[in-house]
């Protein structure tokens, strides 16, 4: 069976240019990623998951590539579409499909669903529903982690449309003012809910609004997992030697809609086609073969996968209803 404890394996300090374990390691946590979220697809589809979910399938190379670069005690901090954060940090997937499904074994024990998942044994601040909710979160990290000293780094997750929230601003301008081991991730899908970027973002240059606070920015290839790997490698550094915060732009593109039951009417046909040529899992298994690794490894990995997810979905189908009685427990406000 594949191994459910994330990207992160324990083989010291990441490389910008990754050994053929490790890039084995992101192949499969890729390939994790996109079967549970095809699960997640079908168990919504089967009127089984309340309220909505938002599936990051197409943006895995975003996910694993940055996650890859940190250390199992490094902080994130996800937003709404975030499972594969989850997974590539480590949390089990049982607990994980639990929790979508609203059941007791749930990571927040069924009582946050997809949008609140936390998971502080491998550094997940959670999932979040507000957009850039998260980036205060790994701000807030990163400047406990610098006080105590504790060499830990944090890594704000947010989609395209929190470039336009001020609150982002804010944290930037704090990170840099105090050079806080926190890196800034923005997963620009192209789309804001049913809204194209370039409709609602004004400004030539995306990268301008961490460069104006002299952040060091930059726009990568979020469909290939290893340019993201080496442009999270060298902003990790940097925060992690003291010198501050750093900006990374990975542009991607989200397969599915907005939420699972988003029919997509308002993409281009041309647009889809164009973008499913890049798919993020496609590429790296090219370059697998490319360096000797055999077809049958791969569907191999696929199997395993599927197995995975099939038994993380039995262990959710099976998991109990939180307890009425629990229902203000762990209520702060």
């Amino acid at each position: 069976m594949l191994q459910t404890d994330g990207v992160l394996d324990g083989r010291g300090e990441p490389d910008s240019e990754p050994g053929p374990s490790r890039v084995l390691d992101m192949y499969r946590t890729m390939v994790l990623i996109r079967h549970f979220e095809e699960g997640v697809r079908s168990l919504y589809a089967a009127g089984l998951v309340p309220g909505l979910v938002h599936l990051c399938s197409g943006q895995e190379a975003a996910n694993v590539g940055v996650i890859a670069a940190l250390k199992r005690s490094d902080f994130i901090a996800s937003h709404h579409r975030g499972h594969g954060h989850c997974i590539a940090k480590g949390t089990p997937l049982p607990l994980l499909m639990a929790e979508i499904l609203g059941r007791a074994a749930g990571i927040s024990q069924g009582r946050g669903g997809t949008l609140h998942m936390f998971d502080p044994a491998v550094g997940n601040l959670g999932t979040n529903g507000i957009v850039g909710g998260g980036i205060p979160l790994a701000t807030g990290a990163a400047l406990t982690a610098k006080r105590l000293r504790t060499g830990q780094i944090a890594v704000a997750f947010f989609g395209d449309g929190a470039l336009n929230q001020g609150l982002l601003h804010e944290c930037m301008n704090m990170a840099a003012i105090w050079k806080l081991p926190v890196v800034f991730v923005c997963e620009n899908n192209g789309y804001g809910e049913y809204t194209a970027i370039d409709t609602v973002t004004a400004g030539g240059s995306l990268t301008a609004r961490g460069e104006v606070f002299d952040i060091p920015s930059h726009m990568v290839d979020g469909m290939d997992v290893l340019a993201v790997h080496a442009a999270a490698v060298a902003a990790v550094s940097r925060a992690r030697a003291g010198e501050g915060p750093s900006f990374l732009i990975c542009n991607t593109y989200r397969f599915s809609g907005h939420h699972a039951a988003d029919k997509q009417e308002y993409k281009n046909k041309e647009e889809v086609k164009l973008w499913a040529g890049k798919d993020p899992i496609l590429r790296l298994a090219g370059h697998l073969r490319e360096q000797g690794i055999g077809q049958e490894d791969l569907d191999r990995m696929e199997s395993e996968a599927a197995a995975d997810v099939a038994a993380a979905v039995e262990f959710g189908k099976r998991s109990a209803e939180p307890e009425p009685a629990l229902l203000r427990s762990r209520v702060y406000a």
